[in-house]
Parts: structure tokens; C-alpha cells; sequence
């Protein structure tokens, strides 16, 4: 995403804004075409996005927001670092993966090998540099109907638990308009949809729902994929089933960094992991919200070549 010269402020006071229905002071910003949330889009402004400079080496997880970033990071992060790590002394024992994995803005400074970092820039957005190296990057894109449901219950979590899920379908009237994090989702995932087929050497796309059918055959593609291919000596022993292990949602819940801390944004942890099941949209769509969020889907990806299960 381009810098002018402008300041901060000067570029929010001429951007369309839309107030979010469930927080209170809290704004979407449209820029570059993706809404962004008001307190993400200053750290974005503030990041020199020319001056990053991308190593061959690096890996990238990308995704929109709720799709299982933090579960990616966690199964990435175990497969590249386990001959440093084993089971009982890995740090995702005692940190949060987004501790473990930080942002692309955070690390413009950070010069060290083999980085792995995560972002929810859409694919337009990434850094130049990013896209003329010969980095990794890993997308992952979940049914955008529970994406929309795991960030409303998200969105009511890091406000307390005080506070009850509420204004479902005006948040999803807007989800549909593409006005949500990162959004329009469709944009989102068919820019790295499109990206993965022109350069499946560099892009590996997963989808969410997949990985919960047969998490131990992606993570072997996954470590494929970034050059760290299983041996067949590994592959005996089960280490990738321990990692599926250490790396299940059911296992990350109850780790007590994840139960009891706070992430550096001032959210608990715990707000990362609520169920991380498939098709929990039914519990709260009602048939009307359904049939429409299943129209939206099957006209923006029905040419791509992308499908979702219903």
C-alpha cells in the first residue's frame, strides 16, 4: 500500500468511512479498495512499505482475518523450526503463536534468516519486493460465511465477556457489502486464489476446511512446499502426527499462555481459539442470511474456479 507524503491524519479525513455497528468510536476506512479497521490502517500508514525488503528466504502467511491464521502460524512454525524444537520444549508450549510470528509491518527492521512472518494485506498491497523475491508465500481462506461468524463472536470477545454477541444481521448486511476487515473477502482470496495459479511455486493455497479433513497430509505439503520435507526416518517416528498434535485446536486452547495472557493488542489470548469448527454458521444464520450469503459466493467465485462446500 502507497505512502504519499500526507500525514496520518490528512489521508483518513478524505477516506469513506463506516462507523462499526457493535464498537463504539470504531471505524472501517475504505483505502485501496479494502476496508480497514481505523487503529490497523494508522499502524499500516506508519509502515514505509517501499523500504521492506524482502529475502529469498522468508516466509509469508497470508490470509482475511478469521480463517485460521493462528492455527497456520502454530502448524508453520512447528515444521520449520522442529529440529530446534521438540515436542516438549517447544514455545508454543509457554507463547501465543502470534508472539512466536509477527506482523510484516513489525518487521521491517528485523534482518535475520529464514523469517517467517504473517499479514492480512490483500495480494495487491504486498510489498514490491515481496512479489519480486522468491519468498514463500502460504494463503489459507476459509468458507467466507463462518469466516463472517468467527469474526462476529471475535469482535464481542476482545470487548469482554460482558458484553453479548449482538447486531448479527446488521453486521452481516455489511459483511456482504464487503465492509469488514480486510474485506471485500472476495477480493481478498481471489487475488491469492489467482496468484497461487500463476505462481504455484511461490504461492501454496490452502483452504481451512481441507486442513481439518487431513491436517497431517497438508502439513506434509506444507513443509514440501517451503523446502523442509519430512524424512522418511520422521515420517516412522510420527513426527507429523505429533505436530498435528501439538498444533490441534483442542491442544492450543488449553495451553495456559493461551487461557490466562494477553496478546500485545490488548486482547486475551483466548479470543484466538473460541470452537474452530466447520459449518458453525448454521447455528446462527437464519435460512434468509443463508440463501443470501450463498448467492454472494456462488456470483463471486463461480467463474474463478474456487468452490465452497455448503
Amino acid at each position: 500500500m502507497e505512502r504519499s507524503e500526507e500525514s496520518i491524519d490528512q489521508i483518513l479525513a478524505k477516506l469513506e468511512k463506516v462507523k462499526d455497528p457493535v464498537r463504539d468510536n470504531y471505524n472501517y476506512y475504505c483505502y485501496q479498495g479494502f476496508w480497514i479497521q481505523e487503529v490497523i490502517l494508522k499502524r499500516i500508514l506508519s509502515f514505509p512499505i517501499d523500504q521492506f525488503v524482502a529475502q529469498d528466504d522468508d516466509i509469508l502467511l497470508t490470509s482475511c482475518p478469521k480463517s485460521g491464521t493462528t492455527w497456520l502460524q502454530s502448524l508453520v512454525f512447528s515444521i520449520v523450526k522442529r529440529n530446534s524444537n521438540s515436542n516438549s520444549n517447544n514455545p508454543l508450549i509457554s507463547s501465543n503463536p502470534h508472539n512466536l510470528i509477527h506482523p510484516l509491518e513489525l518487521s521491517l527492521n528485523d534482518e535475520s534468516k529464514q523469517r517467517i512472518m504473517f499479514t492480512h494485506f490483500p495480494y495487491s498491497a504486498l510489498p514490491p519486493s515481496i512479489k519480486h523475491s522468491k519468498c514463500k508465500i502460504i494463503y489459507i481462506c476459509r468458507n467466507p460465511l463462518d469466516l463472517f461468524i468467527s469474526h462476529w463472536h471475535f469482535v464481542h470477545q476482545i470487548l469482554g465477556d460482558v458484553i453479548e454477541p449482538n447486531h448479527l444481521e446488521e453486521c452481516f448486511d455489511m459483511f456482504c457489502k464487503g465492509i469488514h476487515a480486510f474485506g471485500p473477502f472476495w477480493e481478498h482470496i481471489l487475488g491469492f486464489w489467482k496468484a497461487s495459479l500463476e505462481m504455484p511455486e511461490r504461492i501454496l493455497f490452502l483452504k481451512y476446511e481441507e486442513l481439518k479433513k487431513d491436517n497431517v497430509f497438508f502439513s506434509k505439503k506444507i513443509a514440501d512446499f517451503l523446502g523442509f520435507p519430512f524424512s522418511t526416518e520422521e515420517e516412522n517416528r510420527g513426527v507429523p502426527k505429533e505436530i498435528e498434535k501439538m498444533c490441534s485446536f483442542e491442544n492450543m486452547k488449553n495451553v495456559d499462555m493461551n487461557k490466562t495472557s494477553k496478546h500485545s493488542l490488548g486482547m486475551s489470548n483466548s479470543s484466538f481459539f473460541r470452537k474452530g469448527e466447520i459449518a458453525d454458521w448454521v447455528n446462527y444464520l437464519t435460512p434468509e442470511m443463508a440463501e443470501i450469503g450463498k448467492k454472494l459466493i456462488e456470483e463471486k467465485f463461480g467463474e474463478s474456479g474456487l468452490m465452497f462446500d455448503f
